[in-house]
């Protein structure tokens, strides 16, 4: 007979899975803030100091997690900082026991209790591949992490606002609680080849520790994993083109959401890698080129999904029944485990496209609609016209499926 802590956490899960997605509206796609400089691969102030070898136990990965610790303690200091530490010899270390550290940021609604809420995760691993010497990993992964900083500073005054205006109204009790973490790995990569022991060093102490810390009886969630409604994993992005399949049926759904949200974003000229994005038309008489789009498979159908997945961080955290959407391109950029990985080779629209996708998600995802600060600017008329003109509805492109069972990155 189910226990009625079990029970409570059945009603959880299902709470999160038909609640609350809530859809932004376009006034508010087409507003959301804009990374600025932030992402200048010189010295934009999220992505900059990220683009160096970091790493895992050696004196670059202790500055970039300094700087992902700065970036919240002086701008979202409503953010809980969590550390997760680990060690563990490599087949490189002679024995040596090496560092890892995870950087958990969360931000909850005000008044919750542990095990009371249920989080969206973003997540990125920080650490870089040891070879080639001086490799810096940009799409691998500098410009995820920084894409996520700048989601969570994106979506941070709306929570408030909105978590202000349940409270003013009553409502906080009656609705489910949901929050938001931005999860660091750290120990991604292999230090000699991909092994079940050489990788993922902390992503795999990560879901271990979780898996074994249990919060209080009656919790609505048993534990921190348990507590993860979706897990947002975010690799290889950043240069020009790219393709993202589906890989899991049970997280089709979010993918088929972001997907939306993409067709939605380019529909309104907010996708500056576009061919369309206003800026590269020459004016409202010229014809609308064919759309890319990155995530290929919106449409793909149930009996279409054959096993293939790309092994990555999410990898422990799925063998212990987390749902996992994984934002990862296939193929792999050109620039994979290059040397040529580097700020340089970035595109800047892509990434800051990427950007402001996962930043729509997550406001969908917390149902931020009318929280968010929609500044009054003057509309680009002709773009307006070009969309009433266009008659065809700009559809994700399908991919074939892949032969191979598993990828490794």
């Amino acid at each position: 007979m189910p226990t009625f802590q079990s029970l409570l956490a059945l009603l959880g899960l299902l709470l999160s899975l038909v609640s609350a997605y809530g859809t932004l509206s376009d006034d508010t796609l087409e507003h959301l803030p804009g990374p600025g400089d932030d992402f200048n691969v010189h010295h934009g102030a999220l992505l900059s100091p990220i683009l160096r070898t970091r790493v895992s136990g050696t004196p670059g990965s202790t500055a970039v997690l300094n700087h992902f610790v700065d970036f919240f303690r002086t701008h979202l200091p409503k953010w809980t900082l969590e550390f997760q530490n680990s060690s563990s010899t490599t087949p490189l270390s002679n024995g040596k026991e090496i560092p890892f550290v995870n950087l958990i940021a969360t931000r909850d609604p005000p008044g919750t209790q542990v095990g009371e809420v249920g989080r969206l995760a973003l997540v990125a691993h920080y650490d870089s591949k040891i070879t080639p010497a001086g490799f810096i990993g940009a799409t691998d992964s500098a410009a995820p992490c920084a894409m996520m900083m700048h989601a969570a500073r994106s979506i941070d005054d709306a929570l408030t606002k909105k978590w202000e205006a349940m409270a003013a109204d009553g409502t906080g009790e009656l609705e489910e609680q949901k929050g938001v973490q931005i999860i660091f790995l750290d120990g991604e990569e292999a230090f000699l080849s991909w092994t079940d022991t050489d990788s993922l060093y902390g992503a795999r102490a990560l879901a271990e520790s979780w898996e074994h810390t249990v919060h209080p009886a009656m919790s609505t969630y048993r534990t921190p994993l348990s507590s993860i409604s979706l897990f947002l994993l975010l690799d290889l992005l950043g240069s020009t083109n790219p393709t993202v399949p589906s890989y899991f049926k049970t997280t089709h759904w979010a993918y088929k959401s972001m997907a939306a949200l993409e067709t939605r974003l380019r529909d309104l000229g907010q996708f500056k890698s576009s061919p369309n994005h206003p800026s590269k038309l020459k004016g409202r008489e010229e014809k609308l080129r064919k759309e890319p789009v990155f995530l290929v498979e919106a449409d793909k159908s149930d009996n279409r999904f054959l096993g293939f997945m790309v092994r990555d961080d999410h990898i422990p955290f799925m063998a212990r029944g987390v749902e996992i959407l994984h934002i990862i391109p296939t193929p792999f950029p050109r620039v994979w485990h290059e040397m040529d990985d580097d700020g340089d080779h970035l595109d800047l629209d892509t990434v800051e496209d990427w950007a402001k996708l996962v930043t729509a998600f997550a406001g969908e995802w917390m149902e931020l609609e009318g929280f968010f600060d929609v500044a009054k600017v003057v509309e680009r008329e002709e773009w307006k016209d070009d969309k009433a003109n266009d008659k065809k509805r700009r559809r994700p492109t399908s991919k074939t499926e892949f032969e191979t069972p598993e990828a490794e990155i």
